[in-house]
C-alpha cells in the first residue's frame, strides 16, 4: 500500500482552502480524502468515509463530515459538510435514536441547511476525540474481517494497537458501540470493525492517514508471508464473445425487468476472476453474501451464475431460478424486520459465466461498471480469504437489514 501523501500537494490543498477561506485544515481534509479515494484497494464507489473537528473563531466546535452522494476520490468542500458538535455530543446519552431521528438530528445541526446529509456514521467520526478520523474497505483488511477469528487475527498483527468490535448494523447503533469502544480503549489508533472494515485517527491529517496506508500495509503483509497472493486491481484481458453477450442481453430484458428500457453489461474476465470461477465450491461460497454490508446496495446478495455455453431458453431458467432464491430470501428475513418492508426487485447485477468470466450489470454503462468493479474486487478477496481460512462474511439476516435499510433505500432511490 503505498503512501501517497506529499507535502508540496498538502500545502497546496492548504493555500486554496485559506484562499477560499476555508480553514486549513479542511484543505487538508479534502487532500487526504482525495488520496485515499483514488485507490480502488482502500474505497470503491462512495465508500468509507472521512472527517475533521475545527474550532471556529467563536469558539465554537463543528465537525466536518464526508456528505451523502460523494465520492472520496473527487471531493470537495462541499462534500464535508459541517455540523455543530454540542448537540451531537448531548445526543450520546440522551436515549436511543432510530437511524431516522440520527439523520434528523445531523441535519437540524448543519451549518448550513442546503448541505448534504451527513455520513450515517457521522456520530461515531463525532465521539472519536482525534481531529481527523479516515474509515475504509480495505481489500487486504477485509480478506482478514471476513473471517471466523477475526478477532485473533486482529491481535496477531497488531496487538493493542487496534481495538476490535463485532459486526454491528452502520449507522446509531455502530457510532454508539465504536464510540463505547473507543472509551475502553482509549490509548488505541483505530477500531477494526468485523466483516465491514477500518477506522483510524489522529491529532493530524498526516497522523491518521499514515495510520491507514500502514495498519492496510501490514494486513497486506500477513497474508503475504502465507505465501497466499492478493493481486492489486485487474484489467480484464478478454472479451465476452458477442453471441453469449446478446444472448444475456436479451434474456435479461424480457419480462418486468429493470433493464426492459435500456442494459449496460460490464464483462470482466481476470486471472483472479477465472480462479474463483474454478472454485468447486463457487455455488456455496457465492451465495454466503457481500465482502463487506454496503455492498449489498449495489450488486444484491448474491450472484446469477450460468454456463458459458446456455442459450437464451435456459438463461431464462437461470433468471426465474435466481429470482425464486431472492424472494425466498426476502421471505425470510421480511417477517422480522422492524418496519414493513416491499420487495426489490429480483433481478441480478452480477452474472458470472463458468470458465469465462463476470458481467456486471446496469441501467447504464456506470452502474455496470460499478457492479464489475465490485465483482472483481470480491472474487479477489474470496480467492485469499478461502486460503487464510473460509470467507465469512455477515450472516442473511444482517445482510437483509443492510440492503433494506430505510436510510439506504433512501439514498439509492435518490439517486
Amino acid at each position: 500500500m503505498k503512501n501517497l501523501w506529499n507535502d508540496q500537494d498538502a500545502q497546496f490543498y492548504i493555500d486554496q482552502a485559506v484562499k477560499q477561506g476555508q480553514p486549513a485544515d479542511l484543505g487538508l481534509r479534502v487532500y487526504t480524502s482525495r488520496i485515499i479515494g483514488q485507490v480502488p484497494d482502500l474505497v470503491l464507489h462512495g465508500g468509507g468515509n472521512t472527517s475533521v473537528k475545527i474550532t471556529q473563531d467563536d469558539g465554537t466546535r463543528i465537525i466536518h463530515v464526508k456528505g451523502s452522494g460523494w465520492d472520496l476520490e473527487t471531493i470537495e468542500a462541499p462534500g464535508l459538510p459541517g455540523v455543530y458538535l454540542q448537540p451531537l455530543y448531548d445526543a450520546r446519552h440522551a436515549g436511543k435514536l432510530t437511524d431516522p431521528e440520527m439523520v434528523s438530528l445531523l441535519r437540524r445541526n448543519l451549518l448550513d441547511a442546503d448541505a448534504p446529509n451527513p455520513s450515517v456514521e457521522a456520530l461515531l467520526h463525532a465521539y472519536l476525540p482525534d481531529t481527523f478520523v479516515d474509515h475504509t474497505h480495505s481489500t487486504a483488511v477485509l480478506v482478514l474481517a471476513d473471517q471466523e477469528n477475526s478477532e485473533q487475527i486482529m491481535r496477531e498483527i497488531y496487538g493493542d494497537r487496534l481495538a476490535f468490535l463485532p459486526y454491528v448494523m452502520p449507522g446509531y447503533d455502530l457510532s454508539i458501540a465504536g464510540a463505547d469502544l473507543f472509551d475502553q480503549f482509549p490509548n488505541c489508533q483505530g477500531l477494526w470493525l468485523k466483516n465491514h472494515g477500518l477506522f483510524t485517527f489522529g491529532a493530524t491529517a498526516k497522523q491518521s492517514y499514515d495510520r491507514m496506508i500502514d495498519f492496510v500495509t501490514e494486513a497486506e503483509q500477513y497474508i503475504a508471508a502465507k505465501g497466499i497472493a492478493l493481486p492489486g486491481p485487474e484489467i480484464s484481458d478478454t472479451t465476452l464473445a458477442p453471441a453469449i453477450e446478446a444472448r444475456l442481453a436479451a434474456a435479461l430484458q424480457k419480462g418486468a425487468s429493470p433493464f426492459a428500457a435500456n442494459i449496460a453489461l460490464d464483462f470482466r474476465s481476470t486471472p483472479s476472476i477465472r480462479a474463483y470461477l474454478e472454485n468447486p465450491e463457487l455455488e456455496k461460497i457465492a451465495q454466503r453474501g457481500t465482502a463487506t454490508p454496503d455492498h449489498v446496495i449495489r450488486i444484491k446478495p448474491f450472484p446469477m451464475i450460468i454456463d458459458a455455453d446456455a442459450d437464451e431458453s435456459t438463461i431464462l431458467a437461470a433468471i426465474n431460478d435466481y429470482q425464486g432464491k431472492y424472494s425466498a430470501y426476502f421471505n425470510r428475513n421480511a417477517p422480522n424486520a422492524s418496519e414493513p418492508k416491499v420487495q426489490l426487485d429480483p433481478w441480478p447485477r452480477i452474472v458470472m459465466i463458468r470458465n469465462i468470466g463476470l458481467v456486471g450489470l446496469g441501467k447504464d454503462a456506470k452502474a455496470a461498471a460499478i457492479a464489475g468493479d465490485l465483482g472483481e474486487q470480491t472474487a479477489r478477496i474470496i480467492n485469499a480469504a478461502e486460503k487464510i481460512g473460509t470467507f465469512q462474511p455477515i450472516d442473511e439476516a444482517d445482510l437483509f437489514d443492510m440492503e433494506y435499510w430505510s436510510l439506504e433505500q433512501a439514498k439509492l432511490q435518490k439517486k
